[in-house]
């Protein structure tokens, strides 16, 4: 298994690279900050700043995980992030994804960063299994998950709450063979 080896990827409609000190942009942190884009993610809990984001990317930098922007590829613009932790010992990934560029919401190009990345880890990182996991109410992950051939593994009942209320935490598994 071999994260390192990763250096940038093409879909269909996106681009995907490490994500850099150049990325932590006001466009960034403000996606972070919207109460719209963080609605599902633990993120939703924090006030992100320059600071606390340089943070974060820093902490890629010398570890195996991947960080990566999710970019337009007809225009170059950042559009949103992934992440992808692999744990060799057992040739495993767990894969993330945050479009944040609401404008590009519905418009397949999560999807298409989706599956390039998991495409790519299988067949060139060495991941046995890969595993995405998002709350029940997040309708629009869930299909991402299965129209990318993962099935449901797993659910935590009334594991996190949302808007005051118990809910489900759903996982999902796909195998490379």
């Amino acid at each position: 298994m071999n994260l390192s080896a990763f250096s940038s990827l093409a879909g269909k409609k996106v681009h995907l690279r490490r994500f850099g000190p150049e990325d932590l942009t006001a466009a960034y942190i403000g996606w972070l900050n919207d109460p719209k884009v963080t609605r599902f993610s633990n993120q939703r809990f924090r006030a992100h700043t320059v600071a606390s984001c340089e943070a974060y990317r820093a902490s890629y930098d010398a570890s195996p995980p991947l960080f990566l922007s999710v970019r337009d590829a007809a225009t170059g613009a950042a559009i949103g992030t992934m992440t992808a932790y692999a744990n060799p010992h057992h040739e495993t990934c767990d894969v993330g994804i945050i479009i944040g560029a609401r404008d590009y919401w519905g418009g397949g190009y999560g999807q298409d960063a989706w599956n390039a990345l998991i495409r790519w880890l299988i067949s060139e990182g060495g991941v046995r299994k890969l595993t995405a996991g998002c709350l029940a109410a997040n309708r629009a992950m869930i299909t991402l998950m299965e129209r990318s051939g993962m099935a449901r593994e797993a659910v935590r009942v009334g594991q996190e709450l949302l808007d005051g209320e118990p809910c489900d935490i759903v996982h999902y598994a796909k195998f490379a063979r």
